[in-house]
């Protein structure tokens, strides 16, 4: 079984707006997702320095807007809003765009609850329907430590990761 944190933290260097934020075994969901598209990136995307290069990946997702996410247990139990979700593919979105804005680039999931399970699988991008699944997960989490974990985010200053 995999670990989870939620954390709520800053988006930008103004404390008005918090977003939900997620690590999976201790490192932030969006180093995860840089990986996994690390290469279909380097396709249509050079960058200058490999400096360059990692900060547009880690950059490229920000949490979800906190007040935006009216019921987080139902959301990250995968029975989002409806603005939340893609009917298509039954995902539901974990992270959204680094402009704040969920829609536009948001990191969709397929959250499947047991009573003894959370599972995260079938992570895509929406916008890049050729990349098809990512390479990541599937992460299963014992539903407990998962709902103690959505219960108490850990609040955090700032971004985990920095400013950009």
């Amino acid at each position: 079984m995999r670990s989870i944190e939620f954390v709520n933290y800053p988006l930008g260097e103004g404390p008005s707006v918090l977003v939900w934020g997620v690590r999976v075994d201790g490192t932030d969901l969006r180093v995860h997702v840089a990986g996994a598209t690390r290469d279909l990136w380097g396709r249509e995307h050079e960058e200058e320095t490999w400096a360059e290069t990692e900060r547009f990946l880690v950059g490229q997702h920000a949490g979800l807007v906190v007040c935006g996410v009216e019921d987080p247990g139902r959301h990250f139990l995968g029975e989002p809003a409806p603005e939340f979700a893609d009917p298509a593919t039954g995902g539901t979105a974990v992270l959204g765009c680094s402009c704040g804005l969920w829609g536009c680039w948001p990191l969709m999931t397929v959250i499947a609850a047991t009573p003894e399970t959370v599972v995260w699988s079938s992570f895509r991008q929406p916008f890049r329907e050729e990349w098809g699944e990512l390479p990541m997960g599937p992460y299963v989490f014992a539903r407990p430590a998962y709902e103690a974990a959505l219960a108490a985010p850990v609040r955090l200053a700032e971004d985990p990761l920095g400013p950009d």
